[in-house]
């Protein structure tokens, strides 16, 4: 029988819900007549809010359920467990794929009452809370196989694996304003040096140099995205730009971050959401990666990944070259400047 409703839990972060957004409109081929409700934490929920194919989005916000517990506040934690039980339970959730694979997710699966409840394989426990596990499957070095694969699993045919997002006018405007009080015309380029894990950065240096190269050879100034705790780096980095690239780490809401990744010129960027964004818009898109390599190859002809593996690469969590991280320094400022350069032609001549 066809499910009502379906939940999708992918609670966080950033570039993986970006990764996952091709279960939306692949479910909704496979199940048309279905409402689709997706559960995320309160700092993504606006990545999803503007989805056409969407129906709803309900919040679980893990903060405020951990600062009750760290406080020792059990009536609070209760509370807040009973109130998302009985929200989840008042949608009437048929079906629940849990594509995160954590304990606490598929705690949320089993919370939601669904008689169905599709998890991925996972190292985690919680598989008892599920009553079905299946592969992940799919082609590793393709952005958003696992959950293609899912999606086949589940009968869905000619299926498209490309990434969406969707920005609000308002953001749109807002960032649109941004750009001007920067003094930054029309066309210019996105980067997103900053992430978590230091194994993943690319070289404050060659971040400034290229954003000196890109100026004299294409004419376009740069802007540096990121969050508060970038902003450091980001004022180093544009204080040696001679002038070529200018900081917004810190300053801009996420959608309005996505709204400037969905109008650049061009994208460059580590492992992390921001430049999994610029795939999702089809903008040029050039991804550094290194310690981690989530994929080789996308669904967008205008996204170009540089990576060179080493005998200990990906490590992931566990680099072992004390801090040197030779993969990232085997990216050169030339090889990166040129893959920019040629993807901004390529998009030239077929835009």
């Amino acid at each position: 029988m066809m499910p009502k409703v379906v939940l999708i839990i992918r609670t966080s972060a950033m570039g993986d819900i970006v990764m996952a957004s091709p279960l939306i409109k692949g479910l909704k081929q496979r199940f048309p007549d279905a409402r689709l409700l997706w559960l995320v934490e309160p700092a993504f929920a606006n990545l999803l809010n503007e989805h056409p194919l969407l129906d709803g989005v309900i919040i679980f916000d893990k903060g405020r359920w951990r600062r009750s517990l760290k406080k020792g506040d059990l009536a609070g934690w209760v509370g807040e467990l009973c109130s998302l039980r009985n929200r989840l339970r008042q949608e009437q959730v048929d079906l629940v794929l849990d594509v995160q694979g954590l304990l606490r997710t598929r705690f949320l699966a089993r919370l939601s009452g669904a008689p169905e409840r599709i998890g991925l394989v996972s190292k985690e426990p919680g598989d008892f809370l599920m009553t079905r596990i299946l592969s992940k499957g799919g082609d590793g070095n393709q952005m958003s196989s696992e959950y293609c694969h899912l999606l086949e699993l589940l009968g869905a045919q000619q299926i498209d694996c490309s990434p969406e997002l969707f920005v609000a006018e308002t953001d749109q405007a807002a960032a649109r304003e941004q750009l001007n009080e920067a003094g930054i015309g029309e066309a210019y380029v996105a980067f997103a040096p900053f992430t978590t894990r230091p194994q993943k950065h690319w070289f404050d240096e060659r971040w400034s140099e290229l954003a000196v190269a890109l100026g004299k050879r294409l004419g376009l100034r740069s802007v540096l995205l990121g969050g508060p705790t970038d902003a450091e780096r980001a004022v180093r980095i544009a204080s040696s730009s001679d002038g070529y690239a200018a900081n917004m780490a810190g300053r801009l809401p996420l959608m309005q971050s996505a709204a400037l990744l969905s109008q650049a010129t061009l994208v460059i960027g580590v492992d992390t959401g921001l430049v999994h964004m610029g795939t999702a818009f089809r903008r040029p898109t050039v991804a550094l990666f290194g310690a981690t390599r989530p994929y080789l190859e996308t669904s967008s002809p205008l996204t170009r990944v540089l990576y060179h593996p080493f005998p200990c690469s990906p490590c992931r969590r566990s680099p072992s070259c004390s801090g040197e991280y030779p993969c990232m320094a085997s990216l050169s400022l030339e090889e990166v400047l040129e893959a920019g350069v040629r993807l901004c032609e390529q998009e030239g001549s077929t835009s």
